[in-house]
């Protein structure tokens, strides 16, 4: 019983991290009340910047990716049992990110700078809002489990954990990933894009894009035909079909029909 507790706490533990890192993830990129923004900071030489840069974006990407990957999580819960294998990865990538903030250097030079009362209103309002896509999305399809507390959770209660079926609520029927086209709506919209938010924002377009494929392999795996059919249907980031016939809210029996 012991253990259980002590794996609880951690998994809380870890959620506190990442939920202060997203905090902070949005002062930092835009450039509100946080000691450390993206544009802040001390400015070098120019390739020392995008040197170091592109190392920390790097080095959370492969994180992220390689982590999130199930052959990896086979090896990795040989180390780390497997009630608390996603409340670490949730506190590996939080950590990373802080770093990436600690030591991320400004470049200088701004790419677009709107002045226009009303345009930096819209530009902060898309900003927020997407913000918002990605919290409300990662509880639609279930924020603890996501997270880990979940996971931790149910261990405490000496309860079997069971993954979370394939649903399709909200803005899932209108795109595949809305959480991602947050990202991109807060990393995109500002009133003023400098050089090193622009590095910022084409380095996470272009992981977010990859990360997609091999997100979605996962998927059909766990999925089979009720994920190939709604990819079929339902636009990857963008939300317009082009045609695309709009997708069902799948429930659990019609997955396994399809799996089947």
């Amino acid at each position: 019983m012991f253990g259980r507790i002590v794996a609880f706490f951690y998994g809380v533990l870890c959620y506190l991290v990442f939920f202060g890192t997203f905090l902070y993830a949005i002062g930092f990129m835009g450039n509100l009340v946080v000691p450390k923004s993206i544009d802040s900071g001390r400015q070098g030489p120019l390739g020392e910047a995008l040197l170091i840069d592109a190392g920390l974006l790097l080095l959370f990407a492969i994180q992220h990716s390689v982590m999130a990957r199930q052959w990896f999580k086979r090896a990795w819960t040989r180390v780390v049992p497997e009630p608390v294998e996603r409340s670490t990865y949730v506190l590996l990538s939080s950590l990373l990110l802080l770093l990436l903030f600690w030591h991320w250097r400004p470049i200088g030079g701004q790419v677009w700078n709107v002045e226009n009362t009303v345009g930096r209103i819209l530009l902060y309002g898309v900003f927020a809002a997407g913000w918002l896509t990605v919290l409300i999305s990662t509880f639609l399809i279930n924020h603890f489990d996501l997270f880990g507390l979940r996971q931790v959770y149910l261990y405490l209660r000496g309860r079997k954990y069971s993954p979370i079926g394939f649903r399709t609520p909200g803005p899932y029927r209108y795109v595949r990933h809305p959480l991602y086209l947050g990202w991109l709506m807060a990393f995109w919209a500002t009133p003023t894009m400098t050089a090193a938010h622009l590095v910022f924002a084409i380095a996470t377009t272009i992981y977010i894009v990859t990360a997609i494929q091999f997100e979605e392999r996962d998927m059909i795996k766990f999925y089979g035909n009720a994920y190939r059919n709604y990819r079929q249907r339902v636009p990857m980031i963008i939300p317009l079909s082009f045609g695309k016939r709009k997708s069902q809210n799948w429930t659990t029996d019609e997955k396994a029909k399809s799996v089947s």
